[in-house]
């Protein structure tokens, strides 16, 4: 029923917020069933790729053990990308503070071509976390609206 998916989703993302909070990373909005947060805003800082994967990974870890929990039958995909955006406040009665450019575009879009239970990445932001993580390689794939890109899945620590 419309009432137990939103409050589904309210636990789903009252536990995000709790890891986004642990990893200093901020919590931009949620759109439906999706779920956006950002590291380095409004300071950008050499660690936050690192705090994104690793509350990437956690939130992957997080959702099993609710899905479970909870006897869902639903999935989640995770997608990074690392670059710069415009950040600001837009509205007169009804504030909203927001990100824009293709850093967002493309965060998206490794989401959405991602892959259920696992977390996609860019090769900007495989390149910024590749000394600490693990990953697998996925290869270049076809980005709607970006063309090829090379992409990989993130595993975990080192």
């Amino acid at each position: 029923s419309p009432d137990e998916l939103v409050k589904i989703l309210n636990e789903i993302f009252t536990r995000f917020d709790g890891i986004a909070n642990h990893y200093q990373l901020e919590k931009i909005k949620t759109i439906g069933d999706c779920y956006m947060m950002a590291g380095g805003i409004p300071e950008p800082g050499a660690e936050c790729a690192a705090r994104m994967a690793n509350a990437a990974l956690e939130m992957i870890e997080e959702f099993v053990s609710l899905k479970q929990e909870l006897q869902l039958d639903v999935n989640l995909r995770v997608g990074i990308h690392a670059g710069s955006v415009v950040a600001g406040v837009i509205g007169k009665n009804k504030f909203v503070y927001d990100l824009w450019g293709d850093t967002v575009n493309t965060a998206s879009r490794m989401e959405s071509h991602g892959m259920p239970g696992r977390v996609h990445c860019s090769e900007a932001a495989f390149l910024r976390l590749k000394d600490s993580f693990h990953f697998e390689d996925r290869g270049v794939i076809e980005v709607k609206g970006k063309g090829p890109m090379h992409t990989y899945f993130l595993l975990g620590k080192k």
